[in-house]
């Protein structure tokens, strides 16, 4: 069968295989572990790499990059003995690759295990209204206890996430009883304290509002009596005008005469009145005399102006 294939065309492809076989090429973020005849040689890094052909051999290709593992869910029992089925989501990364390889034979089982059971730890340590407050504490709790244990794998803890607490039906129905209690509770005492600021506000409201009516009607009655004060002044001042003022005239040439006509006019006048206004007729005790009536008044008007 190879009598018709020249030998040089066979060296070739031995050469071309060994040649392949010899360059070795490693993706970015990953590492190669090469054993030597069944024995750890080296780690390959990302680019190029040279091995002896039927000697060495690649024996775990680890993925640097940060990686996503789900915890499957779990049942846990509380502090107050309660079943709570727990899942989570686990991050970590790849940092020794011969510890990947050689320290562990499993090392995402190994993580995933200690996850499960830590978090058992943890939970059985709290009460079940605790785990729900205190999700932030589990977490860090579990990375830290994973990546004590991780180091000796090879294998970098990150972070670790509780994607689901979820506690049997009967619980989940008297929390949900309990939550419905609590917030009808605060609705009361929000109404009732509503109701207690509205009769302070109305209170408030009307002892203001008669402050100001009584401070209102005090300043009314300070204005009303500042009104008639000024007004009694004012007449007063217009009186006492109006007496100089006739004192003036009295005393001026031609005023006797002039007020002892008017006197007479007003004496006339007012009898007149006097007798169409009564059914009584008032007569003096001498009619004719009007003259000497008319003399007393003026007489008294001298002594005024005396």
């Amino acid at each position: 069968m190879f009598g018709s294939i020249p030998f040089w065309f066979i060296a070739f492809v031995v050469v071309a295989i060994a040649i392949i076989r010899t360059l070795r090429v490693v993706p970015q973020q990953s590492a190669y572990v090469l054993e030597r005849l069944g024995k750890y040689h080296e780690t390959l890094q990302p680019g190029l790499n040279v091995v002896v052909p039927f000697l060495d051999r690649i024996a775990y290709r680890h993925d640097l990059r940060e990686i996503t593992m789900d915890v499957p869910p779990q049942v846990c029992i509380t502090r107050d003995n309660t079943q709570l089925q727990v899942d989570g989501v686990l991050y970590f990364q790849v940092t020794d690759p011969k510890l990947a390889s050689y320290g562990s034979s499993n090392y995402r089982i190994a993580i995933t295990q200690l996850a499960q059971t830590t978090l058992r730890s943890i939970i059985g340590r709290m009460e079940l209204d605790k785990t729900f407050e205190e999700r932030d504490q589990i977490n860090a709790s579990i990375v830290a206890a994973l990546d004590e244990a991780a180091a000796a794998w090879g294998v970098k803890v990150l972070r670790y996430e509780i994607k689901d607490l979820t506690p049997p039906a009967e619980i989940l129905r008297s929390m949900q009883a309990q939550i419905t209690a609590e917030r009808e509770k605060r609705a009361v005492i929000a109404t009732s304290e509503g109701g207690r600021q509205q009769q302070i506000n109305l209170a408030e409201g009307a002892r203001d509002a008669a402050i100001a009516r009584s401070q209102g009607e005090q300043q009314a009655q300070i204005n009303s009596a500042q009104g008639e004060a000024a007004a009694i002044i004012a007449i007063a001042n217009a009186t006492a005008q109006a007496l100089r003022e006739v004192g003036a005239a009295i005393t001026a040439p031609g005023g006797l005469a002039a007020v002892n006509l008017r006197v007479a006019e007003q004496y006339v006048t007012q009898f007149g009145n006097l007798a169409r206004t009564n059914n009584t007729l008032i007569l003096p005790s001498n009619v004719a005399d009007i003259a000497s009536i008319i003399g007393t008044a003026m007489s008294a008007v001298k002594v005024t102006r005396d």
